[in-house]
């Protein structure tokens, strides 16, 4: 037994000696960062304000993608990252509920592979870190290391308190924050965990078993509601959102333009609410306060993750690459009703080190304040949970229509920076191709010279989706294809530069024809220029196009009833 760590690293090492061609360059190491409900604005290299200086060193010295896409929403965009599918193929159309139609099964299934999966028959070590969400916490048959990671800390479900987590877990235990033998920090931050554990992932691995690559997913909840963040980093924020929706969406406009992200010919769309008409100014100030403080404070956990990769001399031969997950949400979470001032004292009794949270939502914090809501809350500290609203979700979103939920732009648009110096050798360069989180699989293969299998255990898995990114970042075209959408009934279909999408358009036959728009994006992303009754022929091809896609993907039959609509699933 005391010889197996010295026999377990000859062993990797032969392996990779082994499943590398001699005289061919070293597999890369592969690192995918998901960021959460963020938009496509906020990082400074895609316009925003708010401080990201390792996503914009990352960008600086590779590339940035500005027709990149997510699914709209937090699980399908997972699942399709993870599997190289659209969402419905691989089980999780809408939520974590069981809906009864193989589109909508609320779980990733057996007849897709994760990456993960996918990688390690190639001789990849896999690690994760965050917010898994692609199956119900009780369905552990799914979750990360029977999904192909060797090593899991993170959350199941979609979202929770930045200081309590619930469904918390080392690889399969559900544990504490504050029970946790093999984490002791002074104070717990989820975000600073997740970035923690990503550097310990790396810095065991290459300690154990250096001449292997590895895969690590890094998926933050951060800037998902709760609006929480250390008051220290709130501080460095306060007064920076005093002017107002307007005024931070026409700046950030004008540094995209600078930046050459967006095109001068799209318009910003009509604002989502009028600042001057907003009671509580100091209120709403603090809600993007908190979130910028969020998105910085991720920021600087990705630094200590690109550190300890330079550390371990490994940074050149690292794919690294970062994406969001949906845009900005414009969910009303904790914002109803009038809020309550803190106690003076606890009025609960204290929860128990070792007892696990048990609610999204917690009822309240470990040491016995009630968790309050509504107007006047100042977010940020672990007795308070509040999104920060529609009005600041349009602002992240700039200069995009509609939200997360939705297939507009500002549903869907996701920066995407890669970087990987021994590959890509142009440093700050866009790429203007439309690309989709479906490609990532693809990617990952391709670099990895793995193969995706065909079946497994005798059952067919279903063939992926996606393209490989890999011509892109050389500067070749991707091939040209139709890129889909659909979420709660909302539909898109994307081919060159046309998009039709509408709202609410899918019946259990198939697209409403009558309800779809129809933009030319090269000339009009903002999409305020609908020309489908100029171009009814190509709305009628369009339409056929997505109901192929919906029949073929299991977005149809749809569930027996519509389900839930973006105001009553808050997750």
């Amino acid at each position: 037994m005391g010889r197996r760590p010295t026999q377990r690293p000859l062993v990797a090492a032969a392996l990779a000696l082994v499943l590398t061609p001699v005289g061919a360059a070293p597999r890369p190491d592969i690192v995918l960062i998901l960021s959460d409900d963020m938009g496509y604005s906020d990082i400074g290299c895609y316009g925003g304000e708010i401080e990201t200086p390792t996503l914009d060193g990352l960008a600086a010295n590779g590339l940035r993608f500005t027709r990149f896409y997510n699914t709209a929403r937090c699980c399908p965009t997972r699942a399709s990252l993870l599997t190289g599918l659209y969402p419905h193929q691989a089980g999780v159309g809408h939520m974590m509920e069981d809906r009864g139609e193989e589109g909508y099964r609320g779980s990733i299934h057996r007849r897709c592979v994760t990456i993960a999966e996918a990688l390690k028959p190639a001789g990849y070590a896999t690690y994760m870190a965050g917010k898994w969400h692609v199956t119900p916490p009780k369905n552990r048959d799914h979750w990360p290391l029977q999904r192909g990671f060797d090593r899991f800390y993170g959350t199941i479900h979609g979202a929770g308190s930045f200081y309590d987590p619930n469904t918390l877990t080392r690889d399969n235990e559900l544990i504490s924050p504050l029970a946790d033998p093999a984490y002791k920090p002074e104070r717990y931050y989820y975000t600073d965990a997740l970035s923690d554990h990503a550097v310990r992932f790396i810095a065991d691995h290459v300690a154990k078993t250096p001449g292997t690559p590895f895969f690590l997913y890094v998926a933050y909840t951060a800037a998902h509601w709760p609006m929480h963040a250390p008051q220290e980093d709130v501080a460095k924020y306060r007064g920076r959102y005093d002017a107002g929706y307007a005024a931070v969406r026409s700046a950030r406009r004008r540094k995209m333009l600078q930046l050459g992200v967006i095109d001068p010919a799209w318009t910003l769309p009509p604002p989502a609410e009028d600042w001057e008409a907003v009671k509580d100014k100091a209120w709403e100030a603090r809600c993007m306060e908190v979130y910028a403080a969020m998105v910085d404070r991720m920021d600087r956990g990705i630094g200590r993750i690109v550190d300890q990769l330079r550390k371990s001399g490994r940074l050149d031969n690292t794919l690294v690459c970062f994406l969001q997950d949906n845009g900005g949400c414009a969910e009303g979470m904790g914002r109803g009703g009038e809020g309550k001032p803190r106690a003076d004292a606890p009025s609960l009794p204290p929860m128990a080190a070792d007892a696990l949270q048990p609610d999204m939502i917690p009822k309240q914090t470990r040491d016995g304040y009630p968790v309050r809501q509504g107007r006047g809350v100042m977010p940020g500290p672990a007795d308070t949970y509040i999104g920060y609203g529609r009005g600041w979700a349009n602002v992240s979103n700039t200069p995009f229509r509609e939200y997360k939920h939705w297939v507009h732009e500002g549903g869907i648009a996701t920066p995407l920076i890669v970087h990987w110096p021994a590959r890509v050798k142009e440093k700050g360069a866009l790429r203007h191709a439309p690309a989709h989180v479906i490609d990532l699989m693809a990617t990952c293969i391709d670099i990895a010279g793995a193969t995706y299998p065909a079946e497994r255990g005798g059952e067919r898995i279903t063939p992926i989706e996606g393209t490989s990114l890999v011509p892109a970042f050389d500067g070749r075209d991707l091939p040209p294809r139709a890129l889909f959408w659909e979420h709660e009934r909302n539909c898109a279909v994307r081919q060159g530069k046309w998009k039709l999408v509408g709202k609410d358009v899918l019946g259990p036959d198939g697209p409403n024809e009558a309800k779809w728009e129809l933009y030319d994006l090269d000339a009009d992303r903002s999409e305020l220029n609908n020309v489908a009754a100029k171009e009814p022929d190509r709305v009628k091809a369009m339409s056929a196009l997505f109901l192929e896609y919906a029949r073929r993907c299991n977005v149809l039959p749809l569930p027996g009833g519509k389900g839930k609509t973006a105001k009553q699933e808050k997750q």
